[in-house]
């Protein structure tokens, strides 16, 4: 009997996490209201640089993240004149499980369910902001990390994991990231060549029906970078050189699919 009573509970509780990342699926992509979204920053390797910089941190440094969803969603017709608000919620000191790069599928399982608890004790919300959808920037002094740990956004649990450079110099960068990620939480995926990072044709060019094809002068959000041959690409230097394509505005419910 207490078998069954286990098992029971078990199939209830998985029954309530289904209905949930159901429900979060449908309320975060129906767009009658905008989306809330905080930034959680986080000093990654416990530098000065790191430390400084997110001391710098304003709200206003997130305008340049709404503008460009803003005028996206302007272009699919979106009736929201501010699809995506943004928060900047209190410096974090406790670190994220970290994953390995090199994780099968199940770390990458494991990791998923650690990072989903953490993110859940986390009490700090901006006051009056009750997100959507919470992303934490791991932000990194470039002297000691000139290359990041790749970003991941999940849509199991609606946070993502940003790695950020701590400068003002890669700050459009580090927003072309975060505005992958948060796409990532919504269920966009990625248009890019996972062995060689190559935006993929024709749903990772900005303008696939560009002739000549190269080199292009702008990125989609979700390829991430700028073809400019078809061995060579480059990251967009901000949002301004970005743009989201058909195959991601269906994905995230901008158009039918």
């Amino acid at each position: 009997m207490w078998k069954k009573l286990r098992i029971a509970v078990l199939l209830l509780i998985l029954l309530f996490v289904a209905l949930t990342t159901y429900f979060d699926r449908i309320y975060t992509t129906d767009w009658d209201m905008p989306l809330r979204v905080a930034i959680f920053p986080i000093n990654a390797d416990g530098s000065d640089t790191a430390t400084r910089y997110i001391q710098t941190l304003q709200q206003a440094k997130l305008q340049p993240l709404e503008d460009f969803f803003s005028e996206e969603a302007q272009r699919y017709g979106l009736k929201l004149d501010r699809p995506v608000r943004f928060s900047l919620a209190e410096p974090m000191r406790e670190l994220p499980p970290l994953l390995d790069q090199r994780a099968g599928r199940l770390s990458i399982a494991l990791w998923s369910l650690r990072m989903r608890y953490w993110a859940w004790r986390v009490p700090r919300d901006p006051p009056r902001s009750h997100p959507n959808v919470r992303l934490f920037v791991l932000y990194h002094d470039p002297a000691l990390s000139p290359s990041l740990p790749h970003s991941v956004g999940l849509q199991k649990g609606l946070f993502g994991i940003v790695n950020a450079f701590a400068t003002q110099r890669m700050a459009g960068a580090n927003d072309t990231v975060t505005a992958h990620e948060l796409l990532h939480t919504l269920g966009a995926t990625d248009k890019y060549a996972a062995g060689t990072n190559l935006p993929r044709l024709p749903d990772g060019f900005a303008e696939p029906n560009l002739s000549p094809l190269y080199p292009q002068s702008l990125a989609e959000l979700m390829a991430g970078r700028i073809p400019l041959s078809p061995s060579r690409a480059e990251i967009p230097e901000s949002l301004q050189q970005v743009i989201i394509g058909p195959a991601s505005a269906a994905e995230i419910g901008w158009r039918k699919r």
